[in-house]
Order: C-alpha cells, then sequence, then structure tokens
C-alpha cells in the first residue's frame, strides 16, 4: 500500500505532513495469522511512532485510526482483487458501502 520512503502515513493522508521522519513497519490486518496475510498481500504502512504506539492516535490505541488503515487496506486489496476474495481471506466487512445488498442492487463505489 505505500513505499517505504520515510513519510508517515496517517500524517500524509490526515494532515498533509509529507515531513521525512522515522516509521515502523506496521502490518494492517494484525495478530499472527492475520500478519501474514497482511505480508502476503501487502497490506502494510509505514507509521511515525506517534501513529504507530506513542499517542492517543496511535493504531494499537485508537480504534478510529485503526478502522481508517483498514478501510484502506480492503478498499486496494479490493481494486486488486475483488470484494468476494477479501471476505474469504478476512472475513470481515470494514467499509459500509461494501454491504452486501447495496452490492446486490450495483452501487458502486468512488474509490
Amino acid at each position: 500500500m505505500q513505499r517505504k520512503d520515510g513519510t508517515c502515513y496517517l500524517c500524509k493522508k490526515l494532515y498533509m505532513g509529507d515531513w521525512i521522519q522515522p516509521t515502523h513497519e506496521h502490518h494492517i490486518m494484525f495478530g499472527s495469522a492475520d500478519r501474514k496475510l497482511s505480508e502476503h498481500y501487502g497490506l502494510k504502512v509505514y507509521l511515525c511512532l506517534g501513529h504507530h504506539e506513542m499517542s492517543k492516535e496511535a493504531v494499537h490505541e485508537d480504534k478510529e485510526m485503526n478502522l481508517i488503515l483498514r478501510r484502506d487496506a480492503e478498499r486496494a486489496f479490493i481494486k486488486k482483487y475483488s470484494f468476494e476474495k477479501w471476505m474469504e481471506v478476512f472475513g470481515k466487512n470494514y467499509l459500509d458501502e461494501y454491504t452486501p445488498e447495496r452490492r446486490k442492487y450495483g452501487y458502486k463505489s468512488n474509490d
């Protein structure tokens, strides 16, 4: 999802900050089995220490920040594979726009 370029994925997304800083690799789908799947499918980003572990906005502390990343990961995965494959691999939908009812009636995401 992101090249390692010294920028924090969330600083860039939320604050348009593209300053170079130390970053940590973060597997978006974490936990032992999901971490391996995250690695396999490239669902990882680089985060500054604050967004990774050391602030109120850290993805390991803040459910909303974690959800932002999971939604972005699901969108990226769906673009490359499909919603059905996402559900087969990860088993949970994080995107409101991809509920089965909306998909059934032809709703398309703008992403």
